[in-house]
């Protein structure tokens, strides 16, 4: 057959386009395969002991109890599909939790209130098992600007609490520090925390850190900081003979000039490159970023326009970076204003609509954050907990069995595109699929049987990559 380029000049220009594909893929590797948390609480140095998240998991469980006693309750606070038609009176949601706890969970799959019911359960697990998966003990905004000797005295204290709680195992699977910004003002004191904080936890444990532990750099707006915090990494683990690379840092979005500098271009990417492969997350702050943005106290919420604009710049500038993306908190809290015993039956019924309706609130910024394809948050308060795990678990279990349809009927058919219904997928859609088990698995609300329903084996879904899969399906076929 006959070619007109010579094979000497093709290898010397795939060599060079070798060396640049090698090269981005090394900046843009994907999504990381760990597990990422849903939510990260944030609490005040002060107030942090060993147990902390057993105390908060008790709070959150017990505000559940209070205010969703069943899962019709639960359903109709949340609007969850089906619900309208759940009973009100107690002793027929009685009797209906029993029928349904006695049906298989395929067949309860066809009643009206199987959402309901599902999501009001796992979320009442998950609040009994591991209610808090991520904590930051916070010496910025939660501590606020108090005496050296004061803010000293508490990361002593907050080191002495984490190795105690390493030692009793009663630390959420992830937990680290926020310390205050490297601002000209505020330097000294972050780097000061930073250094008695960890010198103090490496001599409580002889040299080890806590699964997960990172450390979170607030109001990051020039490469410079991110580099000083990485510079004094390296002498800590210096000091404490660590691995090099072992301190892991976050940072957070919360100033406009971290989405825009000076020149018109987005600097995000350049922060975490100067963060030297310690990055592991960014975060966004809402209530400074939207003051930032002249916004008034009133407006200041999650699903503003300008924290969407923010989110997508965000995403824009990391998405396939493998750094994580954490929205921002509601600040509206589901606390009643009536305390104490002996709570006449209106204040006990004001209580019960102002939880209710910051409940519904908190919903659907979440619900927001997981549309725009941020799949943690925070929280501030363990009454948050139950609406947490609500729009976590309903945003996934209300879109599974289409999603399953579709991926299993695609899957089938290897890489042949597939009309369902009236939905065209084809291999971007896919991925975006595959996409959505791998986070609702992530999240819990799903099992890992649930997804190979799908037909997928184990080993192609940690694969993460819907194109790998269809390749090595269509060599078997």
């Amino acid at each position: 057959m006959q070619r007109s380029i010579p094979d000497a000049n093709k290898h010397a220009i795939f060599y060079q386009l070798g060396q640049a594909n090698q090269a981005f893929r090394a900046l843009y590797p994907g999504e990381r395969p760990d597990r990422q948390p849903v939510h990260t609480v944030y609490g005040g140095a002060g107030l942090f002991r060993y147990n902390t998240a057993g105390v908060l998991a008790k709070k959150a469980l017990e505000a559940m109890q209070l205010y969703a006693p069943d899962f019709a309750t639960f359903g109709r606070i949340f609007q969850l599909e089906g619900a309208e038609a759940l009973p009100e009176e107690p002793s027929a949601v009685r009797e209906l939790e029993a029928e349904l706890q006695a049906r298989s969970a395929g067949e309860r799959k066809n009643h009206p209130g199987w959402l309901s019911f599902e999501v009001y359960h796992k979320t009442l697990r998950k609040l009994r098992t591991e209610a808090v998966e991520d904590f930051r003990i916070d010496f910025e905004d939660g501590f606020g600007n108090r005496p050296n000797d004061e803010e000293d005295q508490t990361a002593l204290q907050a080191a002495r609490e984490v190795a105690r709680g390493m030692a009793e195992n009663t630390l959420p699977p992830f937990i680290g520090i926020r310390i205050k910004p490297f601002t000209e003002e505020m330097k000294e004191r972050g780097a000061r925390t930073l250094d008695l904080f960890l010198t103090a936890l490496m001599m409580e444990t002889n040299g080890k850190l806590p699964d997960n532990f990172v450390v979170m750099l607030p109001k990051v707006t020039i490469p410079e900081q991110p580099e000083a915090l990485v510079q004094f990494f390296e002498l800590l683990e210096d000091a404490f003979a660590l691995d090099d690379g072992t301190l892991k840092m976050e940072m957070m979005v919360e100033t406009t000039q971290s989405i825009m500098d000076a020149q018109g271009a987005n600097p995000l990417y350049r922060l975490v490159r100067a963060a030297r492969g310690r990055c592991v997350a960014m975060h966004f702050g809402t209530y400074d970023y939207t003051a930032a943005c002249n916004i008034t106290a009133r407006y200041q919420e999650m699903d503003h326009p300008v924290c969407d604009f923010a989110h997508h710049m965000t995403k824009v500038a990391l998405a396939q970076t493998g750094i994580w993306l954490s929205d921002g908190a509601t600040n509206t809290m589901p606390i009643g204003p009536h305390r104490g015993q002996g709570l006449t039956a209106e204040q006990i019924a004001e209580n019960t609509r102002v939880v209710h309706r910051a409940w519904r609130k908190g919903y659907g910024h979440i619900r927001h954050s997981l549309r725009n394809g941020y799949y943690q948050g925070w929280d501030l308060n363990p009454a948050q907990l139950p609406m947490r795990y609500a729009a976590v678990y309903a945003f996934f279990l209300e879109s599974y069995h289409d999603a399953r349809n579709r991926l299993r009927a695609f899957i089938d058919q290897a890489a042949r595109a597939t009309l369902i219904g009236d939905v065209f997928d084809d291999a971007a859609t896919g991925q975006g699929l595959l996409n959505y088990f791998l986070r609702a698995l992530n999240s819990g609300a799903i099992t890992e049987e649930e997804v190979m329903a799908t037909g997928l084996t184990l080993e192609e879904i940690r694969s993460r990559s819907f194109k790998t899969i269809l390749e090595n399906r269509k060599r078997e076929l």
